[in-house]
């Protein structure tokens, strides 16, 4: 009873915006709490893998079939991303990925940049090079795109003129088994 003898004693242009205040401040720290870009961490790699993934940060598009590049936090040159919700992320100069290890994931050829796959348990699907100076993974997420491997043809040129073959040569890493 209190509190409403409160509320009424307030003039009647802050008693009707108080309601949706507090509506629009509850809407607000929901947006930031869930609706911010989570971290993807950077890899980390020698001076000559780490010059290829600069070299390829530099090289990718600002838009990938209609998705907006927004990279993720912290800034990094080995990470880049596209959309927002879901998002494809791409990671330059990881590990070798366990995926190209499995001979039945080999995926798919797209302008001569050869790529392993898996699917990610969640409906996406994750993809990596096998045949370059430093891998480069795109992790697709369901949804985002109407064939999931539909982003990779957005990344293929940037890859090949950036990140050399392993064995120097300027050939379709097609050619070659994929690890």
């Amino acid at each position: 009873m209190a509190s409403r003898d409160l509320l009424n004693r307030l003039p009647a242009p802050v008693r009707w915006l108080a309601l949706p205040a507090a509506l629009l401040g509850c809407t607000a720290w929901m947006v930031t709490a869930w609706g911010g870009d989570p971290d993807v961490p950077a890899p980390s790699q020698d001076a000559e893998t780490a010059r290829y993934c600069a070299a390829l940060h530099a090289a990718l598009p600002a838009e990938v079939l209609g998705h907006p590049r927004r990279d993720p936090s912290p800034a990094s040159p080995y990470t880049a991303a596209w959309g927002s919700s879901p998002r494809t992320v791409m990671t330059c100069g990881a590990d070798r990925p366990d995926l190209l290890n499995d001979t039945d994931r080999k995926g798919p050829c797209v302008d001569e940049v050869g790529w392993g796959l898996t699917e990610d348990g969640a409906g996406g699907y994750r993809f990596a090079t096998g045949m370059r100076k430093a891998y480069v993974v795109v992790e697709v997420p369901a949804g985002a795109y109407p064939n999931y491997a539909d982003p990779l043809g957005s990344f293929s040129d940037a890859i090949r003129a950036a990140v050399p073959r392993i064995d120097g040569t300027a050939d379709s890493d097609c050619l070659d088994d994929a690890s």
